[in-house]
Parts: structure tokens; sequence; C-alpha cells
């Protein structure tokens, strides 16, 4: 975390003013999650992560830990403040009366969580079980950005329940191929049904009071639909 002592001012409309302050995660105790529906169908074929989970190998999170420490240090030296998250143990079986997964995912990547629109921190909904919990990670810097900023905006989107009923499961199969899932990722064909919304904050980009969302693996229309509901000053183009 950064050695600045400064309270929290919650404050970003769009993708380039001057960065003030920002979250840079931490590969600790990544792992390579468990087959599920969601992460499937986005894994290519021919990689080696296929059939695999559990931790990474210790190398690559040091390397990555490695890199990720000297980006925050190059914004520090920029004045910049810098947060980071709190690692959970991600090796672990996680479930809920709907599902059960072996292993969770990490929180290197803040972006696909949290969703800073003006002065309000949303928590996405994510659409991969293994990062159902990934939201834990940032809740203590949350919580302190709430005590130091008394018009901060603490909220977290409706969590979905990821039943088997939010996948199409025809994407899964073996038979499918890489041309046939290009053709529908083409036609905005994608795993995710419309059974409830999903969202992932780095689907977002902010314009002002202009939001432009991507429709695709990760965020659904019912996903921007509710967005759109979310922040009714808005706009979210068709």
């Amino acid at each position: 975390m950064s050695q600045n002592t400064e309270p929290t001012f919650v404050s970003s409309w769009n993708e380039w003013d001057p960065l003030r302050h920002v979250i840079v995660g931490r590969a600790d105790g990544t792992c390579i999650p468990a087959t599920e529906p969601a992460l499937d169908a986005k894994v290519p074929e021919d990689s080696d992560m296929r059939g695999q989970f559990g931790p990474r190998p210790k190398d690559t999170i040091d390397k990555a830990n490695e890199l990720l420490d000297a980006f925050a240090s190059k914004l520090e030296s920029r004045g910049i403040k810098v947060d980071r998250p709190t690692p959970i143990d991600f090796n672990q079986v996680t479930s809920t009366p709907d599902w059960k997964t072996e292993t969770m995912f990490g929180c290197m990547p803040p972006r696909d969580v949290l969703l800073t629109v003006g002065k309000e921190m949303l928590e996405a909904t994510m659409s991969y079980r293994c990062r159902w919990f990934e939201y834990l990670c940032y809740r203590p810097l949350l919580q302190r950005y709430y005590a130091e900023d008394p018009e901060m905006r603490h909220e977290a989107a409706p969590k979905p329940r990821l039943t088997e009923a939010d996948y199409r499961p025809d994407y899964l199969s073996d038979k499918i191929g890489v041309e046939k899932r290009l053709e529908w990722t083409e036609q905005k064909f994608f795993v995710t049904t419309e059974e409830e919304p999903l969202f992932d904050a780095a689907d977002v980009l902010r314009f002002g009071r202009d939001l432009v969302v991507q429709h695709g693996f990760t965020t659904n229309l019912k996903g921007i639909d509710w967005l759109s509901r979310h922040f009714p000053v808005h706009r979210l183009p068709p």
C-alpha cells in the first residue's frame, strides 16, 4: 500500500483525466480455475490450462508480483497514490447452494471487479463461478474509502446464482470447433444466456455521461440493461 496517508476522495468519470489514485492487483496465491461453463468457453482448445487446476507455479507468481510491484512503485514515484488488495486463500473449494468449484482465481486484475462511476464504486456481478468471492479482496479498501470520503457510495450489483441456466451447454461441445465458435462470436451468440444480469467492470468504458458497455463472453444484454437502470443519468449507447 502507498505511504501516502491523505484521505481518499472518490471521483472518476472518464478514462483520460490525470491519474491520482489507483488500485494495483497482487498475484499472491493465483490459481488456474477448475473447469466451469463460462471459463471453458474462453480457454483456447490447445491451451495447456485445459484439464488443469490449482495453484500456479511459484516462479510465475513471483514474476507477476515483481512486475506488479514495479508498476506500483513507478506510479508512486510520479505522485500517484497506490492501494493494493488483500489476497485470500484462492486454492480452496467454494460453493453456494447452486454449485461447487474446486478453486478460485486471484486478485491480479482489479479492473474486472470494481467499476468507479463518479462518486460510486460498484462491485460487478462476475460470470465465472471461480470469481464469485473475489470482491472480498477489495472490501478492506472499500470500507476505508467509505469511512474517509463521506460522499463515496459503495454499491454491489445483485450476486447472480450462476446456475446451469446461465450458460449454453452446446457452447462446450468438443464437436463445435474454433471455426463455429468464431461464427457464433460474430453473431454475438455467446456462452452466457439472458437468465440474469451478468457483467464485468472491465467491459465498461466511461466517457463522462456516456458509458460504453461491451456485450461479450462476460457481459450479457441483461447486464447492460441493469447498468442502464442503475445509472439513469448516464447514456448507454445501444
